[in-house]
């Protein structure tokens, strides 16, 4: 069952970065990935999980943190070094988002665009 979302997953963050009848189907770089569950952690963890946007944040960061586990795996990365990247990046999201970095709430948003509705 886990495998069906963790490819389930990738194939929704590879389809909610391409517009509609635009450009074909595409997987996102693994990096592009791991920025993006590492901002959506760390913005769940700073909102907290009861309000609306904690909750929607919570949503995100469990899709990034799947399609980050499904990226690392399609390009052949060890599960620790993974886990690790993915780790290193949450701490500096928490960093960036904590000091105000304008540029990290706009990646943030822009991979809370490419999430989907998890319902």
């Amino acid at each position: 069952m886990l495998a069906f979302f963790a490819v389930t997953t990738i194939a929704f963050a590879a389809q909610a970065a391409t517009p509609p009848a635009a450009t074909p189907f595409r997987l996102l770089p693994y990096d592009e990935v791991v920025r993006c569950a590492g901002l959506a952690q760390a913005a769940s963890e700073l909102e907290g999980g009861e309000s609306a946007e904690g909750k929607a944040l919570f949503d995100a960061a469990l899709y990034w943190s799947l399609a980050s586990s499904q990226a690392a795996q399609a390009s052949g990365r060890a599960p620790a070094a993974a886990d690790a990247d993915q780790t290193r990046a949450r701490i500096a999201a928490v960093q960036q988002l904590n000091a105000g970095d304008a540029d990290a709430r706009a990646a943030l948003q822009r991979c809370r665009q490419r999430t989907p509705d998890l319902g």
